[in-house]
């Protein structure tokens, strides 16, 4: 069913307030309305995706200077938490634009500005399928590099006008070219052997178009190709010329803080709903639900965790924030941070899930319209290798012991 929006007198609500103002807020009861279809279609509804794109959402990330909104780091996520309370498989894709735009400014700079305007100015969607399992090689072709391989989780794909390509150079055998060059550059998807394979068949975000794409023999201009800073980017970002001083922040930094946003948008959603259901339930021998102790106790802790986590985006965002108002370049420390934050946040969240799963009981799942949808959703957050806590904590301790970080 549709997403409700909350009562101004919901308890959840009131502990809980909703955000500010946002671009998004007047194609949220679409983006609910189609929740529950575009999980079950595995597409979401092409009058939202039109709608996003005539919108400023498709802008935020984008500076002044290249046409768009410049929104802080603390609202685009905000504009997430909202869309995901609604429609995850529609933030998912969302998030992946603004956090990917992000990093093809960075990527390809102040040589490829008009590019770019044009894109942001346009309304144009952007992804950037480069996943485990992806393999694409680039051989120089008179003014041309062309292009073939497969490219794996391209989340928006279907619904994007542009492509990022990060490859590795060969030479016309198809040997690696010593020593190693590996470019980077942005494809129309409307170009000749492009080809989108709708192989996203996971549990959760099912609408999100998490695809694999191919590349047979694609030409693009050797002057829209630059060098990828791969492993390294974050170091690279903070000494190359950039667009704007915005553009030094890491993007896989950023798609953390925003994924931990959208995590609190959804479990916010999945505790009103809980709420407002068990008040009217009755358990085993037609006791009230609300009168169970472990019922109490469990939705407090629930309700507490989703308040915390809120609190960390808030604190992860308005750091960044920050330093970028005051031009200060961010340093391995600063965006170590960034992760770390997220992914505390995002644990405590998948904790708040786990208790109110424990309160639904059998009946619930049975008979509650959103519940598990959010929870197949919500498994895809602790899961993105971006916000892994592995990864993180594995990253983040050897930082704290003076290790040298490992590569991503």
């Amino acid at each position: 069913m549709p997403q409700q929006p909350l009562p101004e007198d919901e308890p959840v609500r009131l502990f809980l307030p909703d955000g500010p103002a946002r671009a998004v807020d007047r194609i949220l009861p679409a983006i609910g309305a189609q929740a529950a279809r575009a999980d079950q279609t595995r597409t979401v509804d092409p009058d939202v995706i039109s709608a996003l794109k005539a919108s400023e959402v498709m802008k935020l990330a984008a500076t002044s200077n290249i046409g768009g909104v410049e929104a802080s780091i603390l609202q685009i996520g905000r504009e997430l938490e909202a869309i995901s309370a609604n429609c995850t498989s529609t933030a998912w894709t969302m998030w992946n634009h603004l956090a990917v735009f992000h990093l093809f400014v960075g990527a390809l700079g102040p040589d490829h500005q008009d590019l770019l305007t044009g894109i942001v100015e346009r309304g144009e969607w952007v992804c950037f399928p480069a996943g485990a399992g992806s393999g694409l090689t680039g051989v120089v072709d008179g003014d041309h590099i062309r292009l073939n391989g497969k490219c794996s989780f391209s989340s928006g794909g279907r619904y994007a006008d542009w492509a990022g390509a990060a490859f590795l150079m060969v030479d016309a055998q198809g040997n690696r070219i010593e020593p190693m060059d590996i470019r980077f550059t942005v494809v129309p998807l409307t170009t000749d052997g492009v080809k989108i394979d709708p192989t996203w068949d996971g549990s959760g975000v099912r609408a999100s178009a998490t695809d694999d794409l191919h590349y047979t023999e694609v030409l693009v201009p050797l002057d829209r190709c630059v060098p990828w800073y791969g492993a390294n980017r974050a170091e690279a970002l903070r000494e190359i010329s950039v667009v704007s001083p915005r553009y030094r922040e890491d993007w896989v930094g950023l798609s953390d803080v925003w994924l931990g946003w959208m995590g609190v948008g959804l479990v916010r959603a999945a505790l009103a709903e809980a709420t407002a259901q068990i008040r009217d339930r009755r358990s085993i021998m037609g006791k009230k639900m609300v009168t169970r102790p472990t019922i109490q106790v469990n939705l407090g802790h629930a309700a507490a965790l989703v308040s915390a986590a809120e609190a960390t985006m808030e604190t992860a965002c308005s750091q960044v924030d920050r330093r970028i108002h005051a031009g200060v370049v961010p340093d391995e420390a600063d965006y170590l941070r960034q992760m770390a934050l997220s992914t505390s946040a995002i644990n405590q969240l998948e904790e708040a899930m786990q208790l109110l799963l424990r309160c639904q009981g059998g009946n619930g799942l049975r008979e509650s319209g959103s519940f598990e949808r959010r929870w197949r959703d919500f498994q895809m957050m602790p899961l993105h290798i971006n916000a892994h806590q592995d990864r993180v904590h594995h990253q983040l301790g050897r930082f704290v012991l003076g290790e040298e970080l490992e590569a991503f």
